[in-house]
């Protein structure tokens, strides 16, 4: 549902957002129309259409965020604007508003790329088996290009700090799962250990998405990739942590353990997780052993949804469902994974 004027989704001030447009983007006509997308506890994502039919995206923090720092608009616009120079698909930026008095909170604004989101078994109905095919390879070849980019020559050379990535995150996390932990975990604390104690040399930084994923891209009817999206977590480090978040999202008919829980991917026609890799390698050259950033991947995944289950039973987000109790069971799954790829 569309709305403007005093009907505008909280969040959005019109007339200081239809201000700033008038002064930063090019061939608008008044009055805007907005429309919530999706967000909640991350940032949140507005559609905008003006009085000819043009169309972006408004991106803003959470309504009542307490960690700034965790949603930087400016941070997500410079990334995306620095890429737009590479094979990395990505929207087009029209601006960044850091003025918080414009409509509340700093904002940016993008084109509105049209695409289709494929999460689950339903979403993906729309792809042919030949579609499937395409994107599971397009998706590869845009997380090589991706990583293939040399930080410098794009401008983001100075985005993060670039060495011990693996170390860091394993020091984040362990310190998020220690703090929010529900119950005690074996499997968890065990394979941190066995992580630490084997993390492998990092070769030059790279760009790393840090939510690289099948549904945090929008594909064509073909199965192209037409955007990558989400760059809340991107940074500079180790690239192969991509691949293992990939690896562990891409779940296959047969697997015991789906963190989507009915993913799109164990439908036909879209690769394994064998090929992805076997494209990934052939990309880039990187021919180390996987099954480590593998494991990392299945361990961070469980020590986040921890903490989104933690909250969830303490009574942030409302009454305690079944979904909720998946939660729980998801992370003890996720642990034993990352437990059993380490000892085995």
């Amino acid at each position: 549902m569309r709305m403007n004027g005093p009907q505008a989704p909280e969040g959005i001030d019109p007339k200081g957002i239809e201000r700033w447009f008038l002064e930063h983007v090019e061939d608008v006509t008044l009055p805007l129309l907005f429309e919530r997308i999706s967000g909640g506890r991350s940032n949140l994502t507005f559609g905008v259409a003006d009085a000819e039919g043009r169309r972006w995206v408004l991106r803003r923090p959470p309504l009542h965020s307490t960690l700034p720092s965790a949603h930087d608009m400016e941070r997500e616009h410079r990334i995306q604007a620095a890429l737009a120079v590479t094979p990395v698909p990505v929207p087009m930026m029209s601006g960044h508003c850091a003025d918080e008095s414009v409509s509340g909170a700093e904002f940016y604004v993008m084109e509105r790329v049209d695409g289709l989101v494929v999460r689950d078994r339903a979403s993906a109905v729309p792809l042919d088996e030949s579609a499937r095919r395409v994107a599971s390879h397009d998706l590869i070849d845009i997380l090589v290009a991706l990583h293939n980019v040399d930080p410098d020559e794009v401008g983001l050379g100075d985005l993060a700090r670039r060495d011990a990535y693996i170390e860091r995150q394993l020091k984040r996390w362990h310190g998020q799962w220690t703090a929010q932990k529900t119950r005690d975990l074996p499997a968890m604390d065990e394979a941190h250990r066995l992580l630490a104690e084997r993390v492998p040399p990092q070769g030059p930084a790279r760009i790393v998405h840090g939510d690289y994923r099948l549904d945090n891209v929008l594909l064509s009817n073909t199965g192209k990739v037409r955007a990558v999206l989400d760059w809340e977590l991107c940074t500079l480090g180790d690239p192969l942590a991509d691949v293992g978040m990939l690896l562990v999202y891409w779940s296959e008919a047969e697997d015991t353990v789906d963190p989507l829980g009915d993913s799109a991917t164990r439908e036909p026609g879209f690769a394994t997780r064998a090929e992805l890799v076997d494209r990934y390698r052939a990309g880039t050259g990187i021919q180390a052993d996987l099954d480590f950033y593998v494991a990392f991947a299945y361990w961070r995944l469980a020590a986040i949804l921890e903490g989104v289950y933690a909250r969830h039973i303490a009574g942030a987000y409302g009454e305690v469902d079944e979904e909720v109790q998946r939660y729980g069971e998801v992370v003890e799954a996720l642990a034993a994974e990352a437990h059993c790829l380490l000892v085995r």
